[in-house]
């Protein structure tokens, strides 16, 4: 499929997420069967404020192609100078519109998930974000609604198409259930079927790769979108992948020993990128969710939580290794 000018090479994309999606992570994913992926949510206001942290969430893994950026924000004309700024920071292939997210922290300052409670708003920052950067398609991504009494994201897509966005993905819980609850499927349904000739891609759990496979065939949609499904688990592409691809058969996920060994390429990824001592940091959640479902795990995972050096990191792994099977392993 396309989105705009830009070809994207699988159905599968990584969901943008704050604190998970760094270049790092999305170097994995890609590598495994993502087609396409994006930076976590990013301030338009600290852009335009060249807030330095800020900055180096736009870092992008080399080669990242196609590449997204996902910016966040209320106003038209700071949108469309934080596009600008983002765009040509990173070269990156598409600029992507959060209108989705549901923490209280973003939509409290009319962001996020807040703007589907005015549609008018939402396109005009659309407009202005198109007219800024005319080259760059625009994708948005938002909900079912602000609640079930406002289940409003086949109105809001026809809004922002009329107002020149080139993709949309939609998720399908409302903000108030947040991640709670089950997500309605049928209204991805119903956007695609109102706007067929808009590419939409399909969000919300996508647990496993058959989910993947469930979610094209129920909406129709033209990408599936995997989230909270690959914490810890980056696999969930490559199985997906082969599965979308109609292999005789889906490659198991790997030993616990070759995942701790993925997990460590991650980390070391990230310091790469962003410093030893913040990657750590951030790899203290990451590695429990590689280990989770893991047999007996609690005494590494109360070591893990302590990692502060790549050293840790790699002490840590090699006890694993050592001491712990997962269930499969512990079968055979």
């Amino acid at each position: 499929m396309n989105i705009g000018t830009v070809s994207i090479p699988s159905k599968l994309a990584l969901a943008p997420m704050a604190g998970v999606t760094d270049a790092a992570f999305r170097q994995l994913c890609a590598e495994l069967g993502a087609g396409f992926t994006c930076t976590e949510l990013i301030s338009s206001k600290a852009l335009c404020y060249k807030d330095k942290k800020t900055f180096s969430l736009l870092r992008q893994f080399p080669g990242e192609h196609p590449a997204a950026v996902q910016i966040f924000g209320s106003d038209p004309s700071c949108m469309a100078e934080a596009a600008q700024i983002a765009i040509e920071h990173t070269g990156a292939d598409i600029l992507d519109i959060n209108m989705g997210c549901p923490m209280g922290k973003i939509v409290h300052n009319g962001d996020g998930a807040a703007l589907m409670k005015d549609p008018e708003k939402a396109g005009r920052i659309v407009e202005a974000v198109v007219r800024a950067i005319p080259s760059t398609p625009v994708t948005a991504k938002f909900r079912r609604g602000w609640d079930l009494g406002s289940c409003n994201c086949v109105e809001f897509a026809q809004v922002l198409e009329q107002a020149g966005i080139s993709a949309v993905a939609v998720h399908g819980r409302t903000r108030a259930q947040i991640y709670g609850g089950q997500a309605d499927w049928n209204c991805i349904r119903a956007v695609k079927e109102a706007l067929p000739s808009l590419p939409v891609i399909a969000n919300g759990d996508v647990w496993k790769p058959e989910d993947a496979a469930r979610i094209l065939q129920y909406t129709k949609a033209d990408m599936a979108m995997i989230g909270r499904g690959c914490f810890g688990n980056p696999w969930i592409f490559q199985q997906a992948k082969a599965l979308l691809e109609g292999a005789a058969s889906v490659p198991p996920r790997p030993p616990l020993a070759e995942r701790c060994d993925l997990a460590v390429r991650q980390f070391e990824l990230a310091a790469e990128y962003k410093g030893e001592r913040t990657a750590v940091l951030e790899a203290r959640r990451h590695y429990c969710w590689y280990l989770k479902g893991v047999p007996h795990a609690n005494y590494y995972k109360e070591q893990i939580v302590r990692m502060n050096t790549l050293e840790d990191v790699r002490r840590v792994t090699k006890g694993i290794k050592r001491d712990l099977r997962d269930e499969r392993e512990e079968r055979l």
